[in-house]
């Protein structure tokens, strides 16, 4: 029984990594594929296509909500995290490095907290790390959801969205503030 549901999971898995030529599907909203497997995947501007409004409640600030309609007209740098994750204790502190860097040319760092049941822990990262940007607070991940074909398993990632809300990159790794920050600031320019 487990080899045979490993086998659809890799059937699926295949199936959903070789539909159309690139990462973006040929229709007017963003649909995610991994070209080759990459990691590391950006838009020309030709082929950026936007996102739903992503949205949920707030981590820190209970009872009131986030979401992405309040950024807009800014480039949103959409990071993926969770308290659990080793990888994100390190790249939390990048995130607020490049959010407090790039801000002031209207560049909005907007964490997406996944699989923390319980809110007190994502909440004393946040404060023991200092950071400043806002997180949406989502354990069961189910807003990523809306991103068609989007891995919601890996943990950390990130979705660079230029102005328009449009997916300019997405990184399915950890990153450093210097990995994104030349392209969010070629963003905010544009």
């Amino acid at each position: 029984m487990r080899r045979a549901l490993l086998g659809l999971l890799v059937l699926v898995l295949v199936a959903g990594c070789s539909t159309g030529k690139d990462a973006v599907s040929q229709g007017s909203s963003f649909e995610f594929v991994a070209p080759g497997g990459k990691t590391d995947i950006t838009y020309d501007v030709s082929d950026r296509k936007p996102i739903p409004n992503l949205s949920g409640d707030d981590l820190m600030n209970e009872g009131k909500q986030l979401s992405l309609a309040q950024f807009k007209g800014k480039v949103v740098v959409l990071n993926v995290w969770g308290q659990w994750c080793a990888p994100c204790r390190t790249e939390s502190p990048e995130m607020e490095r490049l959010y407090q860097s790039e801000q002031a040319k209207g560049v909005q760092v907007l964490g997406f907290d996944v699989r923390d049941y319980d809110r007190s822990a994502p909440q004393d990262f946040v404060r023991d790390r200092g950071l400043t940007y806002p997180s949406i607070y989502d354990p069961p991940g189910r807003g990523l959801l809306q991103l068609k074909g989007y891995p919601v398993n890996v943990v950390p990632s990130t979705i660079v969205l230029d102005k328009q809300q449009r997916v300019a990159a997405v990184y399915l790794r950890s990153l450093l503030a210097g990995d994104i920050q030349p392209l969010v600031q070629k963003l905010a320019a544009e």
